[in-house]
């Protein structure tokens, strides 16, 4: 893999869309909690054709996050990523750069306001999490879910009982879009190309590893 930059820049916003309805909410709690079995700070996924099925405002939500990518000039890139719904129980801090180095994340929140935020410690962001929060940020830049109060994770904030999960749209978009390199403002590098075993996130020329309690490069 091409070596590039790491994007400091995490676009948020809030779009209106439609609470998700009883029936669907209660389907996406007995999936995580039959299938997925949550522990604090898992990010699993859940059936998204299962879901479509029990969502009229599946469109709606989509057409929402499409809007407002496009007025921060991502045009016409939504309908090319790949799709995902994903559930978390508060999320250690971590990259995505091992997985996804060619892709950055845009994401829509589809649950209620839980008392967390999203903490990205490199860029000293803290974004709130309310139903129809938008972010697209780079799958290199370490961040976490945490609570609005702390100053970290801590499994012991997140109960088994589910009353902070959150649920979200995700679409993977590729760094090699001009539009999304431009709009995080990423670069290709002038370090050689990796092996596999070697692609994730690299500081000062050798691979780093984060704290997952405290997002702290160790």
């Amino acid at each position: 893999m091409r070596s590039r930059s790491v994007s400091g820049t995490v676009q948020a916003g809030v779009v209106a869309v439609p609470a998700p309805s009883t029936r669907l909410a209660a389907d996406w709690a007995r999936e995580i909690a039959t299938n997925l079995r949550l522990e604090p700070g898992d990010v699993e996924p859940l059936s998204l054709p299962r879901s479509r099925t029990r969502w009229p405002d599946f469109g709606r939500c989509v057409g929402a996050a499409s809007v407002w990518t496009e007025t921060i000039g991502l045009h016409g890139v939504l309908a090319t990523g790949e799709l995902a719904l994903m559930a978390c129980r508060g999320a250690r801090y971590h990259h995505d750069a091992a997985q996804y180095g060619g892709s950055v994340f845009c994401n829509l929140f589809l649950s209620e306001d839980r008392g967390l935020d999203v903490h990205f410690p490199v860029a000293d962001r803290r974004i709130a999490l309310t139903r129809g929060t938008m972010l697209l940020f780079d799958t290199g830049q370490p961040h976490a879910v945490v609570p609005r109060d702390g100053n970290g994770f801590d499994a012991a904030d997140f109960g088994p009982d589910g009353g902070r999960d959150q649920v979200f749209l995700t679409w993977e978009l590729s760094v090699s879009d001009p539009c999304v390199a431009r709009v995080l403002g990423i670069v290709a590098g002038d370090v050689p190309a990796v092996d596999d075993d070697d692609e994730g996130l690299w500081l000062d020329g050798v691979p780093t590893r984060l704290c997952p309690a405290s997002g702290r490069f160790l």
